[in-house]
């Protein structure tokens, strides 16, 4: 049986996609969660779509906060640093995964990248300027070493081979929340957006024909940008000593630990690095600012499908082989 459309039909049906396609807009929130800013922006047609989305993405980073702080006692990263000193734990896949991806970023960068740089960090406090006594500093390099976090596959459990191990997730887990929330446009086929947490971001697709455009701060001047990158499809993510710092004669404590000293490495200022996943790319940016501008960028160019941005700590700006090419 034939189905017939009167010109009325037709009409109105021509005025309904119409209407559709011009409500279609850009919705964005930003929230503070993990300790920073999160803000996320997608491309959606349908108003209550684009809300329950950017409402699902801030719910997941609550939740991955609520697995990873160190703030928060019930956290199940702090079970583990309570726990996994004593013996065996087990813990979520999610959690194991991640330790995982930790230990691969770890051997990678021969140390440059270790969760329990945390043993010495624990020590610092940036808002009221204080820092570890050299006895308390003496002991807690003691437990530094990623291979003191043991893994067991098969049960996926963790234990501490030092009592005084203490792991923190800080520089990898803000871009593994990025790319939890990424998956989750995809899943619902939003194919243009942004998300981002402090210094990781991922760019999805382009904006409306146009690459995102992301800047980088000069390290020491807040409001001025240095460089603007136009990305499409990437993950980018900055680490800097101007996050959480003080000073004390004349000399800057910062946030990013040298895990061989357990004090702040001081021949970067700031470290980007473009890839695929935040994930990788968080860890990374906190390795190449341990490792500094030289030894850092060695390891960025055996990497294929990654760049670097490095200002080092004369303020001078160094480029990955690729993206130095470009720019010159």
């Amino acid at each position: 049986m034939k189905r017939a459309f009167s010109i009325q039909s037709l009409i109105l049906l021509a005025a309904c996609l119409v209407t559709t396609r011009a409500a279609a807009e850009w919705y964005s929130d930003t929230q503070s969660i993990m300790g920073t800013r999160v803000h996320a922006e997608i491309w959606q047609e349908d108003a209550a779509a684009g809300q329950r989305v950017l409402a699902e993405i801030m719910a997941e980073m609550r939740r991955i906060d609520a697995v990873f702080s160190t703030f928060l006692e019930t956290s199940e990263l702090s079970r583990l640093n309570r726990e996994a000193g004593k013996g065996w734990m087990e813990v979520s896949d999610e959690l194991f995964d991640l330790l995982k991806k930790s230990r691969m970023v770890s051997d990678l960068t021969d140390g440059a990248f270790d969760i329990t740089y945390a043993s010495a960090g624990r020590y610092y406090d940036y808002r009221a300027g204080e820092r570890p006594d050299e006895e308390t500093l003496r002991m807690a390099l003691a437990a530094i070493n990623y291979r003191y976090v043991e893994l067991d596959e098969k049960t996926t459990r963790v234990r501490f081979a030092h009592p005084e191990v203490y792991v923190d997730l800080g520089g990898i887990a803000k871009g593994h929340a990025v790319d939890r929330c990424a998956a989750i446009l995809a899943r619902e086929g939003i194919m243009q957006g942004m998300i981002s947490a402090g210094g990781d971001s991922r760019i999805i697709g382009n904006r409306r024909g146009k690459p995102w455009t992301v800047g980088i701060r000069d390290p020491r001047r807040e409001d001025v940008t240095v460089v603007l990158l136009p990305l499409v499809d990437t993950a980018v993510s900055t680490s800097g000593d101007y996050e959480r710092f003080f000073e004390e004669d004349g000399v800057r404590y910062h946030h990013i630990l040298d895990p061989s000293t357990g004090d702040s490495a001081r021949a970067t200022r700031s470290v980007t690095i473009l890839g695929k996943e935040a994930t990788f790319t968080d860890a990374l940016s906190t390795s190449v600012f341990v490792l500094g501008p030289v030894e850092g960028l060695k390891l960025i160019n055996r990497l294929p499908g990654v760049d670097a941005i490095v200002i080092d700590a004369e303020g001078v700006m160094r480029y990955s082989a690729e993206l130095d090419e470009l720019a010159h």
